[in-house]
């Protein structure tokens, strides 16, 4: 998994928006007969009390945890096997 979180890029006309998140991706390609890739993780998640912003694509996810829940997301995740690849900034 591919670890982020940056939000300078807002429209300047953005009527409304909530700041506050990082999130991550599935490294790698999905293909369409891959399922329950998502279930997993945001059932894994939702277990343990993090609420999640999912996004899905033609060829990966992204899930997204309130800034304050990513250590805990992180934590979760390592202990159930997942591991992180770090890009450019800290896991933490």
């Amino acid at each position: 998994m591919q670890a982020g979180g940056y939000v300078e890029d807002v429209p300047n006309k953005c009527t409304e928006r909530e700041d506050g998140w990082k999130g991550f991706y599935i490294n790698g390609v999905l293909e369409f007969s891959m399922v329950g890739i998502l279930a997993k993780l945001s059932t894994l998640l939702a277990d343990n009390g993090i609420s999640i912003f999912a996004v899905s694509t033609y060829n990966t996810d992204y899930i997204l945890v309130k800034i304050g829940q990513w250590k805990k997301t992180v934590d979760v995740l390592e202990k159930a096997g997942y591991k992180f690849k770090i890009s450019g900034n800290s896991i933490d």
